[in-house]
């Protein structure tokens, strides 16, 4: 077991993690876990699940002022509390509230932020938490070292979760939905140990560890930045390339990944692939036929499926089966896939395979 081990049978995914909010919004989670896991993304979820406005308030940048403000009420001669527009309090309706790094926030901006933690009659300032809104909290383990904290009166009134980091099938399931660049999920296709966690032990070139310096390191985070940087790579040189993506994951990354984006250089184009399938080159190189598979997703079409199949069989089973499995679950292109009578084919003769 791991020396940084915490709670670690008990740690979360984020489907989990989500669930668990959306059945329980009277409930205050606190979502913990290692940097670039991907918890504030959890709060684009839960918004989209329940139709709420986000309030994403990124509570080490808050002053008090930042919070709320006191006022004088003339007629009654007193003063009131006025919260901040970006809590979204105003309209009374139920709202996503996400205090992202709450654990690193200053403490008078935590004492004022814990009123909304209470189950009964939360509040930011004089005014009531609308009835049906959902407040939670993210932060760091306070084994990750970076400066989280967290109150024994606060975690009274919470309840934490440690989310755990995305192993490389779950992270290449999402990633075939969100535009990641093609070289990056066959990098991590590839080097599916970057994505492991020290909690369990772990330690690579690739990954944060507490006990180590690095400049950074690979996270999910970390690798959807890079992959944009890849998007735009023919707006700049090579050197500039490597340099961002060593600024982005570190250079351990820059360094492997950079073959990576020469297989993509030299592939055959998507078009002599759909109009000549038989014929069209196939890569000598393992890392390129990895990257022209994860490629090929993007370009799946009803009237191009069964062609891009035909040159896969062309190839190892093994990139068969990490196309078609990667379409499967793809999902906004999955449909094409299930009424393809080209993959039924496919699917049927490598049952064994999936």
């Amino acid at each position: 077991m791991s020396e940084y081990a915490l709670n670690e049978t008990r740690t979360v995914n984020h489907a989990q993690a989500a669930a668990l909010i959306l059945a329980n919004p009277d409930v205050r989670y606190m979502l913990r876990g290692e940097p670039g896991v991907g918890k504030s993304m959890i709060a684009e979820a839960i918004a989209e699940a329940t139709g709420y406005w986000l309030a994403m308030v990124d509570v080490p940048n808050l002053d008090l002022g930042d919070v709320a403000m006191p006022v004088i009420d003339h007629e009654h001669r007193v003063t009131r509390y006025y919260p901040n527009a970006r809590f979204g309090l105003t309209t009374g309706k139920p709202v996503v509230i996400c205090l992202d790094e709450f654990t690193k926030g200053a403490d008078p901006v935590k004492n004022m932020l814990h009123p909304m933690l209470e189950v009964f009659k939360p509040r930011l300032g004089d005014l009531p938490i609308p009835e049906g809104s959902i407040i939670f909290m993210t932060g760091n383990l306070d084994t990750d070292g970076v400066g989280d904290g967290l109150a024994q009166h606060t975690r009274q009134r919470i309840v934490e979760l440690i989310v755990r980091k995305p192993n490389s099938s779950e992270w290449l399931q999402w990633a075939a939905t969100k535009n990641i660049h093609p070289v990056v999920m066959a990098w991590v296709d590839r080097y599916p140990q970057a994505l492991a966690s020290y909690l369990d032990g772990a330690s690579n070139e690739f990954i944060f560890h507490p006990s180590r310096p690095q400049a950074n390191a690979v996270s999910p985070r970390t690798l959807e930045i890079s992959s944009r940087i890849i998007w735009r790579k023919d707006f700049f040189d090579r050197d500039a390339l490597i340099a961002a993506l060593t600024g982005a994951a570190g250079a351990s990354f820059a360094e492997s990944i950079s073959s990576f984006i020469r297989f993509q250089e030299n592939l055959p184009s998507v078009a002599s692939i759909v109009t000549s399938p038989d014929t069209a080159k196939v890569p000598e190189d393992v890392g390129a036929r990895s990257v022209l598979t994860f490629g090929l997703l993007q370009h799946v079409e009803k009237n191009t499926l069964g062609n891009i199949l035909k040159y896969l069989r062309r190839m190892e089973e093994e990139f068969q089966v990490i196309f078609c499995v990667t379409l499967a679950r793809h999902a906004s292109k999955k449909q094409i896939a299930f009424t393809n009578g080209d993959f039924a084919l496919w699917a049927a003769d490598n049952e064994d395979l999936l």
